[in-house]
């Protein structure tokens, strides 16, 4: 049964939205598994947490001089620096300790926006280098730059191992997720909704 006249201009706009986000989400699978370009020296390092290797990473690019001091943002309240450093190379590691700042009030990407742009003005950094899963990059550097324009931020993307490797549906409903996560945020930056401060513990 053909669909009255008047829905067929609604059926096409929703078909249309429906092959952009397709589109858009193949290029993000696409995004967050290709290879990051090589590290950029940068005043501070700021590692999100919350997916693998990400403050190793972070920890890495310290060690090389990367950045002078680095934000480890949402840490658990049972976490400890010793805890993080440990499996690190052991030369160093003290006077690498006192370079690191364990930001333990983030619970949320937002969260980790409000700790960096804190920590940035405390510390009196203008350009992070901003360490997190492919996946979600792009998401935080939008976070980021909203709550705090003036930063120059630059994006050193973790590949996960899990992306790696031929995609689970574990995987692939994670990237789901991530991707919607992302086009939220970009709605909120275009339409200029406030974030709020949901997800930083402790205002």
């Amino acid at each position: 049964m053909a669909p009255p006249p008047a829905m067929k201009p609604v059926l096409r706009t929703c078909l249309t939205l429906g092959i952009l986000w397709l589109a858009g989400f193949v290029w993000f699978i696409q995004d967050a598994r290709k290879a990051p370009a090589p590290a950029t020296v940068c005043d501070g390092i700021v590692a999100l947490t919350g997916g693998e290797q990400r403050v190793d990473t972070a920890i890495a690019l310290l060690r090389g001089g990367y950045g002078h001091l680095l934000l480890i943002s949402g840490v658990g309240p049972h976490v400890t620096l010793q805890n993080l450093l440990r499996g690190q190379q052991s030369s160093g590691s003290s006077a690498l300790a006192g370079r690191i700042t364990l930001g333990r009030r983030a619970t949320s990407t937002i969260g980790n926006a409000h700790e960096t742009a804190q920590w940035a003005q405390d510390n009196h950094l203008h350009r992070l280098l901003i360490v997190t899963s492919g996946y979600h990059i792009r998401r935080a550097i939008l976070e980021i730059h909203r709550v705090a324009p003036d930063l120059a931020l630059v994006s050193s993307p973790v590949v996960p191992l899990a992306l790696q490797a031929p995609l689970s549906r574990r995987t692939v409903l994670l990237m789901f997720r991530e991707y919607n996560k992302l086009l939220g945020a970009g709605l909120c930056a275009i339409t200029g909704l406030p974030d709020g401060r949901d997800g930083l513990g402790g205002m």
